[in-house]
């Protein structure tokens, strides 16, 4: 009769079955809405910072670019495997683009406040990953 009972909620903390993903929690939302956030950004930006033909190649190609690294190196499923401490690297670099970003469109408090959210949600999930 042992064999029939249904598994208890203490094997719910365990690694999820093969196949299976983590539920995300709050940090993984608010990680990401700043990836959102970044993207948006981005496209702000080259609207913004550049004249009419060169505005549209801005706005659309940048964002995209940072897609296509996020895809590549970033995403749960990325292409290619890095180091962590690299992965780290590539979405800092993400963020740093982001904060220049807002400071030459003459807001630095946005993109203060952008780069201390986003700096502080990708510390608490690298800490979270490695613990």
């Amino acid at each position: 009769m042992e064999a029939m009972r249904p598994e208890s909620d203490h094997h719910a903390s365990a690694a999820p079955a093969a196949g299976m993903v983590e539920r995300p929690g709050v940090l993984d939302i608010v990680r990401l809405l700043v990836e959102l956030a970044a993207f948006a950004s981005l496209a702000i930006w080259g609207f913004a910072a550049f004249a009419f033909p060169w505005n549209i190649v801005a706005g659309i190609g940048t964002p995209l670019v940072a897609i296509i690294v996020w895809a590549l190196f970033l995403s749960p499923r990325a292409v290619v495997s890095l180091h962590p401490f690299v992965q780290a690297f590539a979405e800092l670099m993400i963020y740093v683009a982001v904060t220049a970003a807002w400071w030459s469109l003459g807001q630095p408090w946005i993109g203060l406040a952008f780069a201390v959210v986003a700096v502080t949600v990708g510390v608490l999930v690298g800490r979270r990953r490695f613990a």
